[in-house]
């Protein structure tokens, strides 16, 4: 693994894009994305606002409910703060919306995760981790897992 490239968050049309599945969702068609995407609702930790960020699942654990994100931008992703300041949120996932408790990972085992995520889409991985993210990656599981120590990961556990 090797960094490339510092990113930071999107702005302008960027942002745009990628922000346009919440659209989708606000409509009621967040069900086109299955489990692959998820939106977050929290609140913001200066202003006290309800926000949103649309997040890609990594991980799925069918036996408590609970879905895995990485924080692609690192750290200091506006939504990534806000959640550790207030880690009760709303998830939504398809046409369900969850009350969920964000927990932030270990490194080692987000490590885990993203080797996991990483080798069901490769290709993918490959190709978008130096453009989006600033990490060139050879496409070995240990590559994999060195970024996925540098990223955090968040599980959202449902409340009952």
């Amino acid at each position: 693994m090797e960094i490339v490239k510092k990113v930071a968050p999107p702005a302008g049309l960027t942002r745009l894009l990628f922000r346009l599945p919440l659209s989708l969702f606000r409509w009621g068609l967040g069900w086109l994305f299955g489990r692959r995407l998820m939106v977050v609702n929290h609140i913001g930790r200066v202003t006290g606002k309800q926000r949103q960020a649309i997040l890609e699942v990594v991980d799925h654990d069918a036996n408590d409910g609970s879905y895995v994100v990485a924080s692609g931008w690192g750290p200091d992703a506006a939504w990534y703060r806000n959640v550790r300041h207030a880690p009760d949120v709303t998830i939504q996932i398809g046409r369900r919306t969850i009350p969920a408790t964000g927990v932030p990972l270990p490194a080692d085992e987000g490590a885990e995760i993203f080797a996991r995520y990483a080798s069901r889409h490769r290709e993918a991985a490959k190709l978008l981790l130096p453009r989006l993210m600033g990490y060139a990656v050879d496409g070995s599981d240990a590559d994999f897992r060195a970024v996925g120590r540098r990223m955090p990961f968040v599980r959202f556990v449902p409340r009952t």
